[in-house]
């Protein structure tokens, strides 16, 4: 008789434990699978980024961009051309006429207007 219920406790803590564990590995599962999602989401965005470098550097080895940029950075230009150069933001502002402050008035009332006229 206590044999069997030793036996029976001891079965019903090996199913406990058992339980336990399957909740647990099912749950480190999920954490993985999420984990790997993320670094799936992660070199996708790294692919992407590396395609959006490659056609810049392909880009960059043309000749256009070479003289484009000469022609930006160094201030070259070709034979005939007329260079204009701006001055920056604030001096154009100071140089530029400032606008009237006008009160903004709303016109008169017909009302108003009939008591001038007659007035």
């Amino acid at each position: 008789m206590i044999f069997k219920k030793l036996t029976g406790y001891i079965i019903w803590f090996f199913i406990i434990v058992l339980t336990v564990s399957l909740f647990r590995n099912v749950g480190r599962m999920f954490k993985i699978k999420g984990e790997i999602r993320t670094e799936k989401d992660k070199i996708a965005k790294i692919r992407k980024e590396n395609d959006k470098l490659q056609a810049d550097l392909l880009e960059s080895q043309t000749p256009e961009f070479v003289e484009k940029e000469i022609r930006n950075k160094l201030g070259f230009v070709k034979t005939g051309e007329t260079v204009v150069v701006l001055p920056d933001a604030e001096t154009l502002r100071k140089l530029t006429p400032q606008p009237q402050d006008d009160e903004e008035t709303l016109p008169d009332p017909n009302w108003r207007r009939w008591l001038k006229l007659f007035i």
